[in-house]
């Protein structure tokens, strides 16, 4: 694994803390499940925990250091020019259900810039990481987009609005359009790793619409740095403040991006 900066292995070692923390937490879900009150509140726990130790570890070791996470909201630094992004468990839901699939997220914001990016996820133990022009990895391996130029034989990710959300008549316009022309779609509640796998090839793409910064910050300087193409879904929208975007990979960008548009 090339060797990160001072602020990446702080990264990592946060994420892992909290890992350890979640994992515990994880394996009590399955008893809460089955009792009337459910796992809810105990997982609403279970994230704030986590935050504090991500929190801790980080405020620690860089005090200056602005911070936006999605438990505790936001905090400027001494230092205006640098701010940690925070999802302490990006997919509750999946972890609210007993399903192995959610993550820990953590970036560092530079002028504006997410310049490192860390994505843990402890159930499976891979770790993917990356910094502004060092390239993208996963635990010791570099990662790079998948190399598909058929749209037929692509497979993308995305998130399905659920609970009354107004962005559902344009996600199923979406999906009218892309469904035809690709290999299929997949909806698995985690945008921190929809983003890691295009990194990783496992998707050829990912788009989505009515994202937090938290959700979405690590994975787009991984994805990037593995040699996604990431632009917002209308041009001229700032990502980050208006939660929404496409990713591939070059070859099926302009093609993906299109019907995602509906131009």
């Amino acid at each position: 694994m090339q060797q990160g900066s001072a602020n990446l292995n702080l990264m990592i070692k946060a994420a892992r803390k909290a890992g350890r923390s979640l994992v515990k937490d994880f394996r009590e879900v399955e008893n809460l499940q089955v009792s009337m009150k459910g796992a809810g509140d105990f997982v609403s726990r279970a994230d704030i925990a986590a935050e504090k130790i991500i929190k801790d570890e980080l405020m620690a070791a860089r005090p200056t250091y602005g911070w936006l996470g999605e438990e505790g909201g936001g905090e400027d630094g001494a230092d205006p020019t640098r701010r940690w992004i925070v999802d302490p468990l990006d997919g509750t839901t999946n972890f609210l259900h007993g399903l192995p699939h959610w993550a820990v997220s953590i970036a560092l914001e530079h002028k504006g810039e997410i310049v490192a990016g860390v994505i843990f996820d402890p159930a499976k133990d891979e770790l993917f990481h990356a910094e502004k022009g060092k390239g993208a990895f996963m635990n010791e391996s570099r990662l790079r987009v998948s190399a598909r130029s058929r749209m037929i034989e692509a497979i993308f990710a995305t998130g399905l609005p659920f609970g009354g959300r107004h962005d559902l008549p344009d996600t199923l316009q979406d999906l009218a359009r892309l469904l035809p022309s690709c290999s299929g779609v997949r909806r698995w509640g985690a945008a921190a790793l929809d983003l890691a796998y295009v990194a990783a090839g496992r998707y050829d793409g990912f788009w989505e619409r009515e994202l937090h910064p938290w959700d979405i910050a690590a994975g787009i300087v991984i994805a990037r740095e593995a040699g996604a193409l990431i632009e917002p879904i209308q041009a001229g929208d700032d990502i980050l403040e208006k939660g929404e975007l496409i990713a591939a990979n070059e070859p099926i960008f302009e093609k993906f991006a299109r019907l995602i548009r509906g131009t």
